[in-house]
């Protein structure tokens, strides 16, 4: 009796045993079948080594350990007509975002696409240019050797992948002028028809829910005042939307909304590291926005037509780097003194051109359009005036104070 007892309990143990082999089988091929429906989808590229990056062999010491502290990401929005085309259109939308690893706070810098610069292989142009020139690794090396950054990370879009993340989060609530309104009407078609979605035209001005086509139009939109410069603000309020309403979703939402766009991006980031950021994504904060270059002027180039021109491309460097990492002890390295010289004997612009003010399309923080962007601009000016005049009156009170003083 006791043996067949035994022989129970055991054969119960091996039932209990199979079944949990089985369900934890099952949790297994569940969790591979999400991988292959998000993460397993994503057109993942190889890592790229300092040398493939085009980081500049001469960077300082305390540089590299300065942006040691960031995650250094470059970010290509192509102009491309075929969906999930990554090797041969111009970067219509470059910007660099840098994450600070102790804060989260990350910093939004968008290249101005027509920037002169140096793109390979010797040759001076246009930066969206590098991408057509050499896929996304010419396109990073076009950033790191004009700017002394250390960027490895990169992440590639398009038109129809940018339209898929709005839709699946429900839309995006953004500020338009009617100005703006007959823009993206007139992208609208176009937009639509090349990634194969329904055109819905905007009614009216102001506060709109905007869907993916009509979202995507709004940051193609250059014929406005402020012409590119403006564009690139758009983009960057756009992405600034994008991920305030990403933050309020529920994980049902956002995983749909992953489903939809892996096919449609390129990235070297592992599915390790997607999944370590987006873990935190609720506790990301962009703290800082602002355009590149800082001083610039515009000049006719031969072969590249209507151009942007850096004045002085070295003093911008520096001011990029005290923007992205708040290093007032960098030092230009030889390679970017170089180029910014090269760049002056092209172009004849040097630090004694008169310059573009491009200051007020570059904090787009907080903001939902260009109606709030001036509006915060204004009270942003004039607080700078008050400040002045304050700082003003309390130097002539000081100077008077001391006049009294020595009087007596």
């Amino acid at each position: 009796m006791a043996k067949k007892r035994k022989k129970k309990r055991n054969g119960k143990k091996k039932i209990i045993l199979f079944v949990f082999e089985i369900l934890l089988l099952l949790v297994v091929l569940g969790v591979l079948a999400i991988y292959n429906s998000t993460l397993g989808r994503i057109n993942y590229k190889d890592k790229l080594t300092d040398s493939q990056a085009g980081i500049n062999d001469d960077l300082h010491e305390e540089t590299r350990k300065t942006m040691h502290g960031y995650l250094n990401i470059a970010l290509f929005g192509l102009d491309t007509r075929e969906p999930g085309d990554y090797k041969s259109s111009n970067s219509d939308c470059i910007m660099v975002a840098s994450l600070n690893y102790d804060t989260n706070d990350v910093q939004l810098v968008s290249v101005y696409r027509d920037t002169y610069l140096s793109v390979g292989n010797g040759k001076y142009f246009k930066a969206n240019s590098a991408f057509a020139r050499g896929g996304v690794e010419q396109a990073v090396k076009m950033l790191n050797s004009n700017l002394d950054l250390n960027i490895t990370k990169y992440v590639c879009v398009d038109w129809k992948a940018l339209i898929e993340v709005i839709d699946k989060l429900g839309g995006i609530d953004l500020n338009l002028t009617s100005e703006e309104v007959k823009y993206v009407n007139f992208y609208v078609g176009e937009t639509a028809g090349t990634t194969g979605n329904s055109a819905d035209y905007l009614k009216g001005s102001g506060s709109l829910h905007l869907n993916g086509v009509q979202a995507t139009s709004y940051a193609r939109i250059r014929y406005t005042a402020g012409d590119d410069y403006m564009r690139a603000s758009r983009q960057r309020i756009v992405l600034q939307a994008i991920l305030d309403k990403a933050k309020g979703e529920d994980i049902a939402t956002l995983t749909s909304m992953c489903t939809a766009v892996m096919d449609d991006i390129s990235t070297n980031f592992s599915a390790t590291e997607i999944l370590g950021l987006a873990k935190d994504v609720t506790s990301y904060n962009i703290a800082n926005t602002t355009g590149f270059p800082f001083e610039l002027t515009t000049k006719i180039m031969s072969g590249s037509g209507d151009t942007v021109i850096p004045i002085d491309l070295a003093n911008n460097v520096d001011q990029l780097h005290k923007f992205l990492f708040k290093d007032e002890a960098y030092e230009v390295s030889d390679t970017v003194q170089s180029i910014s010289k090269r760049i002056e004997d092209k172009t004849g612009v040097s630090s004694k051109s008169e310059a573009v003010n491009t200051s007020k399309y570059n904090n787009t923080v907080g903001v939902d359009g260009t109606t709030s962007m001036k509006e915060k601009n204004k009270t942003t000016t004039e607080q700078t005036n008050q400040n002045d005049s304050s700082d003003s009156e309390s130097t002539n009170s000081n100077s008077n104070s001391n006049k009294k003083t020595s009087k007596y």
